[in-house]
């Protein structure tokens, strides 16, 4: 645990997120679905449900059967990422208030990454 309260919110304000639980698994996605949520490459971290507090109208999309994607109907911001069979949530890293302390661990789904980038950060890929 960390004295630190990683914090973040959505563009417009309506959402917003908090938890005093030290954030695991900073990674960058590179699967289309996360392509195309996001505009780009998709970075999260996440924490144990219990450990977050989210306020504000979450709109959440069924992306397939396994998970769903959590963002604000007002601006659009992309926030969350839930599997439905875990207990954790992921959040936008895009949306935490900096300093945020957190260092990307890995890139995954790099098979699927799109074409106009490359990865050359040195962090370790995961097909």
């Amino acid at each position: 645990m960390t004295d630190h309260v990683t914090w973040g919110s959505c563009l417009c304000g309506d959402i917003r997120f908090e938890t005093a639980a030290e954030p695991q698994g900073a990674s960058m996605c590179h699967c289309g679905q996360c392509r195309k949520q996001s505009g780009g490459i998709w970075s999260s971290a996440y924490v144990k449900d219990s450990a977050l507090t989210i306020s504000g109208p979450v709109r959440w999309f069924e992306a397939s059967p396994q998970a769903k994607r959590g963002f604000c109907g007002r601006c659009g911001s992309s926030l969350f990422w839930k599997a439905h069979d875990e207990d954790t949530t992921s959040f936008a890293l895009g949306a935490v208030a900096a300093p945020t302390g957190l260092r990307i661990e890995k890139h995954i789904f790099v098979r699927d990454k799109g074409d106009f980038y490359e990865i050359a950060d040195g962090v370790l890929q995961k097909d």
